[in-house]
């Protein structure tokens, strides 16, 4: 026989493939009891809740940890942590020669600066005071910032994605008429994701169809402009752009910064699902290229003088950036500060390759040492977490176009060719995280010792 209040809480449970965790039901003392005092079990929960919050948020296994740290020394407890891409395996002790484990996980990876920003604001203050808020406040606290729903409607997805990738075909050569297309694609193919996102639509099948989707907007926009405009045939090489708002920047970048500091179990998971969205992604766009019959080519050159070349790339860079920061959840002046710094790495980076004949590897490594430099400066001033800054700032300088290209010439078994893109692709991306690893090290004394 089952009883009235065993049956209440069998309907209470969750009967999500990833059951939900009832926080505040799993507390038993009261919500006035002061957090300093409250149970092993119950600092370690609260611990372990922040922790698998700022994980949800995108940031790397370096900033999860310390966060959790400082949160358990201000609880009086000890915290070691083993951290994933979706998972913490965690333990904490305490004074008594007691401890508690617990094992968190989140049902997919996402990237939301908004939230990050809340949460390490939550964590100083919590810090400031030394702990002496109620279990109740933190549980306040905790849920408003996790029931924060986006900080943007569908509209300002569509537009951010088209302007993020309408930037990115200008740096990369196009002119207005690929601009005007990968805008447009992008922004359809991001809106179709993001309806499919809130739908809990699993990853693979969520990024292929919005990409064909941005490949098919994109055709039909240049088909419309050949038809209205007599567009040369030139500018259908531009259809690369409509699906750049699909590369997997955070994971790519924090892969890399948890990887040197030894965080491998993060770092490698970050870096296979990275690799898994660029497969999927390129993958699907080599199909619907196939069946529309459209091969990469070279754009034409554009004929601007250095000057305002040098002034364009700036702009572009800006409102790719900007784009990005405003789909990884920024807010605006976050994502502004974000664009500004990304303008001058980017532009520097491309002047470097195009003017002082440097590498391209070599180039986005100083792009990417600028763009952290500049952060651990803007960071002091403003406050803003310094990923939420770097990684929309470096993102631009992901060679999206070197990847599909590679994959491209592998499906038309060009092997050569596809090796020396592949080739590059990897030179470059590894060259991005070395260099704000680099930045990291000369400005972050707590980051460069390993203790």
């Amino acid at each position: 026989m089952i009883l009235p209040m065993e049956n209440e809480q069998a309907r209470r449970l969750s009967q999500k493939h990833h059951m939900k965790i009832l926080w505040e039901d799993f507390f038993k003392s009261d919500d006035d009891t002061i957090a300093q005092d409250a149970t092993l079990v119950e600092k370690t929960s609260i611990v372990g809740r922040i922790g698998i919050m700022l994980l949800s948020c995108g940031t790397g296994a370096w900033r999860v940890r310390d966060s959790m740290d400082t949160v358990a020394r201000t609880l009086g407890i000890t915290c070691s942590t083993d951290i994933g891409l979706v998972s913490i395996e965690y333990t904490c002790f305490d004074v008594d020669n007691e401890s508690y484990s617990q094992t968190l996980s989140l049902p997919s990876t996402g990237v939301n600066m908004t939230k990050l920003n809340e949460l390490e604001k939550l964590i100083r203050q919590f810090e400031k005071e030394r702990g002496n808020w109620t279990i109740g406040q933190i549980h306040k606290k905790l849920r408003e910032i996790e029931n924060q729903k986006s900080a943007y409607p569908s509209i300002i997805a569509v537009l951010s994605a088209g302007l993020a990738c309408a930037g990115f075909i200008f740096l990369l050569g196009g002119g207005l008429p690929k601009v005007i297309c990968a805008f447009f694609g992008a922004g359809v193919g991001n809106y179709v994701r993001s309806i499919m996102g809130k739908r809990k639509i699993t990853l693979v099948a969520k990024i292929a169809v919005a990409v064909a989707i941005a490949w098919a907007v994109y055709f039909i926009c240049f088909h419309i402009g050949m038809i209205l405009f007599h567009l040369d045939y030139h500018h259908a090489y531009g259809y690369i752009g409509a699906m750049l708002f699909v590369i997997p920047g955070f994971p790519f970048i924090t892969s890399g910064l948890d990887m040197s500091k030894l965080d491998m179990r993060s770092g490698l998971e970050r870096l296979t699902y990275a690799i898994l969205v660029i497969i999927i992604a390129t993958m699907a766009g080599w199909a619907v290229a196939t069946i529309l019959n459209l091969h990469p080519g070279s754009m034409l050159r554009l004929k601007i003088d250095p000057g305002m070349l040098t002034f364009l790339r700036l702009i572009a860079s800006f409102c790719g950036v900007f784009g990005f920061s405003i789909m990884f959840n920024s807010r605006p002046p976050m994502a502004a500060t974000a664009a500004i710094m990304g303008a001058m790495a980017n532009t520097l980076r491309l002047s470097l390759v195009d003017y002082a004949h440097m590498a391209p590897a070599l180039a986005a490594f100083i792009g990417a040492l600028t763009a952290g430099l500049l952060a651990s400066v803007v960071r002091q001033k403003v406050g803003f977490p310094r990923i939420a800054i770097t990684v929309p700032s470096i993102v631009i300088m992901v060679p999206g176009l070197y990847m599909y290209r590679a994959v491209f010439n592998f499906g038309v078994t060009n092997i050569n060719i596809g090796a020396f893109w592949i080739t590059e692709a990897l030179m470059i991306v590894i060259a991005l995280p070395l260099g704000l690893l680099a930045a990291r090290i000369l400005t972050d004394k707590k980051w460069r010792h390993a203790d």
